[in-house]
């Protein structure tokens, strides 16, 4: 006996589907709520020998809600020794990417640990909502940065006072 196709049996046919892809997807998704709030997407120690200036930092994406007017803190390690280092910026609607740095910073020892530490703060800083750890490691020292900058001015004039400058 040959069964015919009917309406109903496509419908039912495509609600036991539609039942089974529910299921797997159900099953397989990510909750909302085991995400981090940022996502770290680059960071690291940057020498700017022209102002002989280092520091270092990171550059994050906002990946779950966060409520404008929040703060992302970053708290650096002072590689001359010194105390942390903290740098703070508020969280806004025109934006979803955050770059923090360090002050400039001295000391800095090649293959040496330097830890970050982020949080992120509600907008009247009474409640962390988030924290993360971060270490960076330079993979030169910054003795190779002159003592003063190479150049001045909007025009990279060379600076008479630099050391390097007065060499040759």
């Amino acid at each position: 006996m040959v069964e015919r196709v009917t309406f109903p049996r496509i419908v039912a046919a495509l609600v036991a589907l539609l039942a089974v892809l529910f299921a797997v997807g159900w099953a397989t998704r990510q909750d909302p709520s085991d995400k981090p709030y940022l996502k770290i997407v680059g960071g690291g120690f940057v020498y700017n020998f022209r102002i002989a200036e280092v520091f270092y930092g990171f550059t994050a994406l906002v990946v779950r809600p966060l409520s404008s007017g929040s703060v992302i803190e970053a708290t650096f390690d002072d590689p001359g020794g010194g105390d942390p280092l903290v740098v703070r910026e508020r969280v806004s609607t025109m934006t979803d990417r955050y770059s923090l740095r360090s002050p400039p910073v001295r000391g800095v020892v090649k293959d040496k640990v330097y830890k970050v530490a982020i949080r992120v703060l509600d907008r009247e800083e009474k409640y962390e909502i988030w924290a993360s750890t971060l270490d960076y490691k330079s993979q030169i020292d910054d003795t190779v940065v002159p003592e003063k900058p190479l150049t001045i001015g909007p025009g990279y004039q060379l600076n008479p006072d630099a050391e390097e400058n007065k060499n040759g």
